[in-house]
């Protein structure tokens, strides 16, 4: 070890710093170089010759040319013309044959397509020019058919008309008529005079018996409510045309008054007993009046029987005229709304003359305003009040009335009661 670390400083002093280098991976290449001599000389030379120094210097490295290869020239550049798809195709197959891919090759291959391309043939669709060119000889193989069939039917007529002397029937020239549009579409709301509708209703009544002109008002939505009540009743100035059978609770001269103005039941306490005992059928009253002396009984005993029948002081059923009440009575309808705030009401029979009938419905009118309830809000004479006015016969159909010629019947009823 000695010897070789003097041989390194003397290399530093005497050598250029490549010569050190190039020592040192000599030294570093050959592990031989770092083992001892095993026949080292007892008596090393400490200052060698220059000779010798020349002999352990490197020689330099003569410089070998170098060849590199050629670089290849760019590939043409693709031509415009379309490659032949079969061309294509066969190229891969002939790949694939003298190789065999593995499952990881294919896994990096795009689009890989083993199976070889189809050609279909190309179609054109028929053009029309070309479809009737064929069909010319069809057509005119079926018009010829049907010539010669016209020719055997007139050939046909021609004997039968000279064999059996018919003479043949001329025919008018067909013409088209041009469909009446009725005014009345479907849909379109035809609103009539009352007179006008009243005409109507009387020409669509055409059942055997006499049918009753019949009126249903449809009110303002806000008289659906329970709170709102309307009833009323009215005295027809020409009647109703119906028969009302009138009970009349009464006794001593007020008894004759009440037969005498046409009351068709009559009693006090024989009458009171025979509703109690169910011997007199109520069905068959459709007015009941009454004394106010037999009032406390009549309240006791049969108020639960008579129910809507029982007297009432309010509409002018329990009063000391009686003779009046029963004339009234015999004229008088009630009115009243049902749940979808409609009114439906008789106002006569079809059978009465147009005046009298046109009469009776200014009267309702009139009456159907005085019976306006007071807590409906928002409303004028009619408007917020009718909504709707129709007339019609029992088995007829209905037709709408205007409101102006119902304002009209109405004031005009209102006139002749104030004269």
């Amino acid at each position: 070890m000695a010897a070789l670390q003097r041989l390194f400083s003397q290399a530093r002093r005497h050598s250029p710093v490549s010569s050190v280098s190039w020592l040192r991976r000599s030294l570093c290449s050959s592990p031989s170089s770092l083992q001892p001599d095993p026949n080292p000389n007892p008596n090393p030379n400490p200052n060698p010759s220059p000779n010798e120094t020349n002999q352990n210097r490197p020689q330099s490295v003569s410089v070998q040319p170098v060849s590199y290869p050629i670089k290849p020239k760019d590939p043409s550049p693709p031509s415009h013309e379309r490659p032949d798809p079969n061309t294509q195709n066969s190229q891969p197959q002939g790949n694939m044959e003298s190789r065999t891919w593995s499952r990881e090759d294919v896994r990096f291959v795009r689009d890989f397509n083993p199976s070889s391309a189809v050609s279909y043939p190309n179609k054109v669709a028929p053009l029309p020019e070309d479809r009737m060119q064929d069909a010319g000889g069809e057509t005119e193989r079926t018009n010829e058919e049907m010539e010669a069939e016209r020719r055997k039917i007139e050939a046909e007529n021609r004997v039968m008309r000279r064999v059996f002397r018919v003479e043949e029937k001329q025919a008018p020239f067909p013409t088209l008529l041009k469909a009446e549009q009725r005014q009345n579409t479907k849909g379109q709301k035809v609103v009539h005079d009352l007179k006008e509708a009243v005409l109507l209703v009387k020409e669509n009544a055409k059942r055997n018996f006499d049918e009753t002109l019949e009126a249903h008002v449809k009110l303002a939505v806000d008289l659906r409510r329970t709170d709102l009540k309307l009833t009323g009743s009215l005295s027809l100035p020409h009647g109703s045309g119906k028969a009302l059978r009138v009970a009349v609770f009464a006794e001593g001269t007020a008894a004759d008054e009440a037969r005498a103005a046409g009351a068709d039941l009559v009693g006090g306490e024989d009458l009171i007993a025979g509703i109690k005992n169910g011997s007199i059928n109520i069905k068959e009253i459709d007015k009941c009046i009454a004394m106010p002396q037999l009032m406390p009984r009549i309240g006791k005993e049969i108020s639960k029987k008579l129910n809507r029948l029982t007297p009432n002081a309010r509409d002018g059923s329990v009063t000391t005229d009686i003779s009046r009440a029963v004339k009234e009575a015999k004229k008088n309808i009630t009115f009243k709304k049902d749940k979808s705030a409609i009114v439906h009401v008789g106002l006569g029979k079809v059978s009465f003359t147009e005046d009298a009938l046109c009469e009776n419905v200014g009267a309702f009118v009139n009456a159907l305003l005085l019976a306006k309830p007071a807590g409906l809000k928002k409303s004028s004479k009619y408007a917020g009040y009718v909504t709707t006015f129709h007339i019609c016969s029992t088995m007829g159909p209905s037709f709408p009335v205007s409101i102006q010629s119902l304002s009209i019947a109405a004031d005009r009823y209102t006139k002749l009661q104030m004269r």
